[in-house]
């Protein structure tokens, strides 16, 4: 088995908490250096930072949101100065929709949630994927969900941009496999991170998402890192003849 990414650099967004922390730590554990971008919570971003550091890699934190072209430019100027060559890029970044009615459902709204996920993956890929070229290997992976599978109502600004997201992920894939990129896709489902602690209080009244183990698969829900372990396979020689693939980690349950 050769599931390591040694001597590889890894930028991650929205890498200080949750899923994205995870990820950071699982690719710096593996064996690569690590950057990521947070939007406001500079205290998470400095923890994930100190972990990644002690597991004897670099890490580097940069402020700013990716929806925002010229902070995404910034920021990746920072990282390609501060640790040369990025060969792998994960877009984590998110944000939530309210469980609104398209009906009720204010264009701001759709803005907001397309920004993030779209047009930050969007931008991310067209400053960092160039210079991927030129590596012995680049990874894409695109962190989206299993709503781009259900659909589910009351969901239409996170289910567009996830599927928009995909869309992008996709046709990565096939424009960048001559570069020796690997563009792929992991979609979490119901995980216990703030964002899902949050949803199953507001639509289930459950205050600790833990009281859902008994009636998940594998009798408990699922952890960031069960998310952090198939990045790390995407990215590894493992998956080396893996590309333009969608992986659903939700134990088999939509």
């Amino acid at each position: 088995m050769t599931n390591n990414t040694d001597n590889r650099t890894a930028f991650v967004s929205g890498g200080s908490r949750g899923i994205g922390k995870a990820i950071a730590l699982g690719l710096a554990k593996s064996g690569s250096d690590v950057a990521i971008n947070y939007t406001r919570d500079k205290e998470a971003a400095e923890e994930t930072i100190a972990e990644i550091q002690a597991l004897g890699k670099i890490g580097k934190a940069y402020q700013g949101n990716v929806a925002d072209f010229e902070d995404c430019q910034r920021m990746v100027n920072s990282a390609l100065t501060d640790l040369g060559e990025i060969s792998i890029l994960v877009n984590n970044a998110g944000v939530a929709s309210r469980g609104s009615l398209i009906t009720d459902t204010s264009p701001e709204e759709i803005r907001k949630v397309v920004g993030v996920h779209v047009f930050g993956t969007h931008n991310l890929c067209h400053l960092l994927v160039p210079q991927m070229r030129e590596a012995e290997r680049g990874d894409v992976i695109m962190i989206s969900s299993v709503a781009t599978e259900s659909l589910s109502g009351r969901g239409a600004p996170y289910n567009m941009a996830k599927s928009a997201q995909e869309a992008i992920a996709f046709t990565l894939a096939k424009e960048e496999r001559v570069h020796g990129i690997r563009v792929n896709i992991v979609g979490p489902g119901l995980v216990e991170t703030d964002m899902g602690k949050r949803l199953v209080k507001a639509t289930r009244g459950v205050e600790d998402i833990r009281e859902l183990d008994e009636g998940s698969p594998f009798a408990r829900v699922c952890q960031p890192e069960d998310i952090a372990d198939a990045v790390v396979f995407f990215c590894s020689e493992d998956a080396a003849y893996v590309t333009g693939q969608r992986l659903y980690v939700n134990g088999g349950s939509f």
